[in-house]
Parts: structure tokens; sequence; C-alpha cells
């Protein structure tokens, strides 16, 4: 049961005003806001694609290749621990400030990215970068949710994912031309004017963003666990089967660790007096349940592109960039599906229907795939890729919408952050659990004893590797049937077509 000082709200220090943010931002400023926000989370989404392909050239020019994961590992463990704590301390002081801390900070790691003598200074660099990246996508669907309803966020579903396309599509691009043809800093410098516009598109405009003014606390011991236990989980993923074996002593250390600070964080949800992600939030059916759907949905998604390439490679025949092209439908059907979800969602009452009959289309096809293989025609493949992501595409935007709809206002923020924070650290776990298969499966081909899927490849046979991925695509399907199941159990509550009657006593955000 929550405790009191968890349910009972404060009542707001306001100036009365006779309608929502609508009232007080005219479309053309509204505008101006979402271009400020789709500009700040270009930021995270072109670093998760740019870095990848420089990597080689960075670990030849520091001459520490072993190193090298930590390039990524940093990244990840930073942002994703400090998604949560941007989205409540948002909740305290207001979005504004705490989105400029994140994009001035994501902007200050990435000019000491460019500068970094060594790799181990790149890697504490990166993870300081990470602290500033893990707001910025949290809290730019945070900030749409205070300027719109929810039906109205599903009209600029086409335009969120479109700047995930574009980081799909570009980052791998510049990264590998400023690699090869000018210098590997240049990935990280890009990252200045960027930032720069960013910072000055949202600063202004954001001052008149609603305020929410109530009292929180930030429940410090359960943010020290919450960031402890997160962290030590996505290390043992990211050092298990690659850097260590599983069944290894660091690996099984860290997941034990894991384990007890999790259980730590659960108990101090139920026992703070004020916990860090509200117990009324993670109880309600419709936010457990999109919650669950998401971390599904992503997590096969992020596993296929990773492992995608390398059945494209080794079990079809393509080279490194005919396998990059052969990517993009995967790529492409997610913004279809997530345009395709955010338009049903302004037409239909049942706004599910259209999402879980296209992951039964999803599921169809990533079995057809499982089945056949390398056996079909490749434009086929193709095809079938690009309506298996556009299944997943849809559960997306489905997600974050009904969360946000769901939640009071005061309230928005940590359910938007814990939603990223969940969906990370479960689509981690797809990730490794599809790692297990791939690195299982090749050394049974290989015969080798390495832990690295890449040095695996190279010595296994191809009609191993096909029988191999077919239990990997055999996953994804369990990993879609677990998006739709959660998805069909998730309470289909009405949009709000204008934002809560909550929102009708608020300040502006020019004091923040």
């Amino acid at each position: 049961m929550a405790s009191p000082v968890a349910v009972t709200e404060v009542q707001p220090q306001t100036r009365a005003r006779p309608a929502g943010p609508q009232a007080a931002l005219s479309p053309g400023e509204i505008r101006a806001i979402v271009y400020g926000l789709m500009t700040a989370m270009l930021l995270a989404a072109l670093d998760q694609t740019i870095v990848a392909t420089a990597m080689p050239t960075i670990g030849l020019d520091f001459g520490d290749a072993a190193n090298l994961p930590w390039i990524v590992t940093a990244y990840l463990l930073a942002s994703t621990a400090v998604t949560p704590l941007y989205g409540k301390l948002s909740d305290i002081h207001g979005r504004r400030i705490m989105l400029l801390i994140a994009i001035a900070t994501f902007v200050v790691g990435s000019l000491a990215c460019a500068l970094a003598p060594t790799m181990v200074a790149l890697a504490l660099a990166r993870g300081l970068q990470g602290v500033g990246g893990g707001g910025l996508i949290a809290l730019a669907q945070t900030i749409l949710a205070d300027i719109m309803s929810p039906k109205e966020r599903a009209r600029y579903q086409v335009v969120i994912a479109g700047v995930f396309v574009t980081a799909s599509v570009a980052g791998p691009l510049l990264g590998g031309f400023f690699a090869q043809h000018l210098h590997w800093s240049l990935i990280f410098w890009i990252n200045l004017p960027i930032g720069c516009l960013a910072f000055a598109l949202t600063n202004a405009n954001l001052k008149r963003l609603p305020r929410h003014e109530r009292r929180h606390r930030l429940d410090y011991p359960g943010a020290a666990l919450m960031v402890a236990g997160s962290v030590t989980l996505l290390l043992a993923l990211s050092w298990g089967g690659v850097r260590y074996p599983w069944d290894s002593a660091p690996v099984l250390a860290l997941l034990a660790g894991a384990a007890v600070l999790g259980g730590g964080f659960a108990a101090r949800l139920a026992t703070a007096p004020e916990p860090l992600i509200p117990t009324e939030v993670l109880r309600d059916r419709v936010v457990y349940s999109a919650t669950l759907a998401a971390c599904f949905a992503m997590g096969t998604f992020i596993g296929l592109t990773i492992y995608v390439p390398i059945f494209l490679e080794g079990v079809i025949g393509l080279s490194a960039s005919e396998s990059g092209v052969a990517l993009v439908p995967l790529m492409i059907g997610t913004v279809t599906g997530a345009t395709l979800s955010g338009r049903s969602m302004l037409h239909f009452r049942h706004y599910k229907r259209v999402p879980l009959a296209m992951m039964c289309v999803s599921l169809a096809c990533c079995a057809t795939i499982a089945w056949q293989g390398r056996a079909l025609p490749f434009w086929l493949m193709e095809v079938l890729f690009a309506l298996l992501s556009m299944g997943i595409g849809t559960i997306l935007p489905l997600s974050t919408i009904s969360i946000q709809n769901a939640v009071e206002t005061h309230q928005l923020g940590i359910a938007t952050a814990a939603m990223n924070f969940f969906r990370s650290l479960g689509g981690a776990l797809i990730v490794a659990a599809f790692g297990t298969i791939v690195l299982g499966g090749a050394a049974g081909g290989a015969g080798g004893g390495a832990h690295d899927v890449e040095s695996l490849i190279r010595g296994a046979d191809p009609a191993q590797l096909a029988l191999t991925f077919r239990y990997v695509f055999l996953a994804a399907c369990l990993g879609l049937l677990g998006a739709f199941t959660f998805l069909a159990l998730m309470e289909e509550r009405p949009l709000r077509e204008r934002t809560s009657p909550k929102m009708a006593a608020e300040t502006p955000e020019a004091s923040t």
C-alpha cells in the first residue's frame, strides 16, 4: 500500500489561468518547442549510431583495443542509471532547467571525448556524456506531454520517429566517413553545434512551459540503490559471454550483487516516505503493462539490429557495406509502424487494435524467417524484415502516450523516465539472451573458446550459423509474443482530448 506521504497532494502555489498550456502557447510556439526537443533528441539518437563505425579506428589510434568496449559500456551504464533521476528532478525543479543541464552536460562530455588523450580518458568522458544523454529523450517526451494532450501528441509521432531513422541512417555513414577520411574525433565535435542549437532553441521557449508546483523530496537512499543496482546489472550483461564466460566468478558476482541491490531498491520503494518511483504509478495497470510491452518490443528490435548484420554476412554472404544497406528496411519499418500507430490513435477509440494486428503480422514474418532462413529469396527477406519491424514500431509511441495518459500531471516526469529506464534494462536482458544464443551456436560450429562474436563467426560453418540463427529468430518470436501479450492486457483508457484540469492552475517555468 502506498505511503500517505507519497499519495497526499500538496496544493500547488498557483496563479489562475483559464485553460491549460494550449491557452498560453500559440501553435507557432509549440512548433518551436517541438523543433528544439527534436534537436535535443537527435543528440542522443545520433550518439547511439555514429560511434560504432569509428571504434576500430579509435582502437588503432590509441593502440588499446582491449579497452575499446568501454567506449560503449561507459555511456550505457551512465545514461541508463541517471534516467529516473532526471524524471524525478524535473518533477521537483522543472523540465526546462533539467533539460538544459542534460544538454550542457552532454556537450561538455562530447568536448572531453574529442580532446581525450588516452582510451581511459575517452571512457571517462563517455561516462560524463552518458550522464547528460540519460535525460535527453525522457525529458523531451515529458515536455511534449506538458504542452499537448495525448491525442495531440499522436500527431507528432512521425516527427519523433523521423529523428531516430535519421540517426539510424546518417550515424553509421558519418561515423565511417569521419574515421576513414578525416579524424574520429569529429564524431564528438559534431555534437557541439547540434548541442548549442538545441540549447538555444529550448532555452527561451521553455520559459513559458507550465510548472507543477508540488513539494517533492528526492529519496537519496533509493536513488543510490537504483543507480548501483542498474550499473551492476548492466555491467554483468555487458561482460557476460563477451569478456568473461557467463559462469565465471566476476559475472556471477555481479549478478548476485545486482540481485541484492535490486531487492534493496524494491524494499525502499515499499517503505520510503516518498519513494523515487511512486508505488501508485508502478501498480497502475496501464503503466506496468505498457512498460513491459515496450521492454519486449524494444529489446527484440535492438537485438535484431545488432545480430541481423551477422546473419546477413555469415549466412547470406553479404559484405559489411551490403549488410548495412540491407538493414535499412528494418529501420524504416519502425518509423512506418510508429506513424501508423500514432495516426490510428487519432481516429480510433479502440487504438490498440492496429498495433495488435500488426504484431500478429510481425510474429508471422519472424516465424517465416526462422523456418526458411537462407532459403528465402533475398527480396522477400527484406520485405519480411520491414513488416516485422512495423509491428514493433506500432508499440513504441502507443506505450509512451498510454502511460502519460494514465498518470497525474505532477508524475509525468518520473513515469516517463521510469518507462525509459525499465525499457533499457529489459532491452539489455533480451540482447544478452540473443548474444548467448549466437555465441553458443557459433562456438559449437567453430570449436573455439573465444568469447566475442566476430572471432567466432569467422571460423563458424555457414550451415551451423544458419541453424544458430534459427534459434535467434525463434527467440525473437518469443520477445514479440511477450510484447503482444502485455499490450493485449493493457487497459485501453480513453485518450484525453485536452490536457488535465489539474494543469489549469500552473505558473510558467520562467522562474526556473
